[in-house]
């Protein structure tokens, strides 16, 4: 989704732009043309787009340490940023910060009942930062995701270690990559510049390891990989968005989102629904509805969040649920923006839990800068 992007908006003192291209729009209007459509190939597209002014890799999942008893389990959320500086690409100082890089990582202890996240971010360059072109491939200090050599099934690497977590972990493609949208091209608002690239990868076979505190495990689970660059603003009455991305426990994939206005009403909704290996089912505007059934107010930013939602999907209603109601992250010290982001379970109109997965919800704090 176009929902990255604009976390990065006090990164650097200034707006910058939600997900560009190096067009600028007409020089008249200011206003951007639409994103044409055009043809994803592997492994470049899981490479670095640096012509465009912002790009992310998102991986979010589940896993679980031990068995019976003594199983503990946790939620992680691994995100690398890119953003083009446009006012330094006619700098020939070596030092210009021509593309800045950001990431955040995040665990959620469940058993533990408490959230730990940490924050990095630097400029290209130097053997700091780097973002690869050719394949998969982001560096930030002494933080790491990166595809494995190979095709275009080849497994994906998180490397992070943090203040009071690290992740060393594997993920492993089970299915084929889903493209978002029209064959890639994802709409995300009225206008048709309002639009992203966007594949996913659901039902990634986690295993590694996880520490938390200085307590390690072995961990198994299931993750997801989406990664976007784009060419448009957000709707200017955009003030935020809910999104959700859930695997599924019978192998099918679910994403589901909704662009939120300055009064709460949707400026946009999508998704999509893939049954296993079968064919992707695309969500058209009006079909997707998010209802929320309970909030949580944050001690931090007192903001208050609808942490339990029922969402309306062409294929099924389901209520999303948290695992912890404190999901909250704090990324002031680097993308300046206060949001949601946590481990939830999918239960369907019976009731039944069917998935588990990532709920994100941004705006809520206050209103993302456009």
């Amino acid at each position: 989704m176009l929902r990255r992007s604009l976390l990065l908006a006090g990164a650097t003192g200034c707006a910058l732009p939600a997900l560009g291209t190096p067009a600028s729009g007409s020089p008249a209007t200011g206003v951007p043309p639409p994103l044409p459509r055009r043809v994803l190939t592997f492994p470049r597209d899981h490479g670095a787009h640096p012509d465009f002014r912002t790009e992310w890799w998102y991986v979010t999942g589940h896993a679980r340490a031990g068995s019976g008893a003594q199983a503990r389990e946790f939620g992680f959320q691994v995100t690398f940023f890119r953003s083009r500086v446009e006012a330094t690409q006619g700098m020939a100082s070596a030092f210009a910060a021509k593309q800045l890089l950001f990431a955040h990582a995040a665990v959620t202890d469940v058993q533990g009942q408490r959230l730990w996240h940490d924050q990095r971010m630097a400029r290209a360059g130097f053997g700091v930062a780097e973002a690869r072109e050719t394949d998969g491939g982001l560096t930030l200090r002494d933080w790491s995701l990166a595809r494995m050599a190979g095709d275009t099934g080849a497994a994906w690497q998180a490397r992070v270690p943090g203040r009071d977590f690290s992740l060393d972990l594997r993920f492993e493609p089970t299915q084929a990559l889903l493209l978002q949208g029209d064959q890639g091209l994802s709409r995300k608002g009225p206008e048709p510049a309002q639009a992203s690239y966007y594949y996913s990868v659901p039902q990634l076979a986690t295993s590694g390891r996880l520490t938390v505190r200085g307590h390690s495990a072995d961990v198994s689970g299931q993750a997801w990989l989406d990664h976007e660059w784009s060419a448009s603003l957000l709707h200017p009455e955009a003030v935020g968005w809910d999104w959700i991305g859930m695997n599924l426990f019978d192998g099918s994939a679910l994403t589901a989102f909704r662009v939120r206005g300055k009064a709460g009403q949707t400026l946009w909704d999508g998704g999509s629904f893939r049954a296993g290996a079968g064919p992707v089912d695309v969500f058209s505007r009006g079909e997707v509805a998010f209802s929320p059934q309970r909030t949580w107010k944050s001690p931090l930013s007192q903001a208050s969040y609808p942490v339990e939602w029922i969402v309306r999907t062409p294929t099924d209603i389901y209520t999303v649920r948290p695992l912890l109601d404190n999901q909250e992250l704090d990324s002031r010290a680097s993308t300046g923006a206060i949001y949601w982001e946590g481990l939830c379970d999918l239960l369907d109109t019976g009731g039944k839990r069917v998935g588990r997965g990532y709920l994100e919800m941004t705006g809520y704090a206050q209103p993302l800068r456009l």
